[in-house]
């Protein structure tokens, strides 16, 4: 095995979480695995200072999981290692942005087609994309973004 570059150096406090967090065990098992990798690649005063690889037979992971939560933990702490970043961007863009938004709601609150008395949800979705303000959108789309605003009549 190449030469490591992290080294991982609990103190008291943080050998105190992990120990009452994996006594707990109410957290998720990636988290537990990554808090017990941590206990066993400590390397400071009263650590148990494993190497990788018997760390790997014991916990049933692989070589590089270990080298990442080392990595993680010294450049970015404990916090960062036991918890999952925060995505930046949703997995799909909303349909109804801002001014989409707007342009739904100004047509939900404005008098209906002839020959309606009030406003459908599946109307106004056929409406929205007749007047070109989405491509396309679902009934449940619809009246999950009227939902939000509380702008339902009655």
């Amino acid at each position: 095995m190449a030469n490591k570059k992290f080294f991982v150096e609990l103190d008291a406090a943080e050998r105190a979480r992990l120990t009452a967090l994996i006594s707990k065990g109410k957290s998720s098992a990636k988290s537990l695995l990554k808090a017990r990798i941590l206990l066993k690649a400590d390397q400071g005063e009263g650590g148990e200072a494993w190497p990788d690889e018997k760390i790997c037979e014991a916990l049933d992971t692989n070589v590089s999981m270990v080298a990442r939560v080392r990595a993680r933990f010294v450049d970015q702490g404990l916090d960062a290692v036991l918890t999952r970043k925060k995505r930046e961007t949703p997995p799909i863009q909303p349909i109804f942005d801002g001014e989409a938004q707007a342009k739904l709601t100004a047509l939900a609150c404005s008098a209906p087609p002839a020959g309606h008395a009030r406003w459908t949800i599946r109307l106004l979705s056929e409406h929205v994309v007749e007047r070109k303000i989405v491509p396309a959108a679902h009934f449940n789309t619809v009246g999950r973004a009227l939902k939000k605003t509380n702008s339902n009549r009655t």
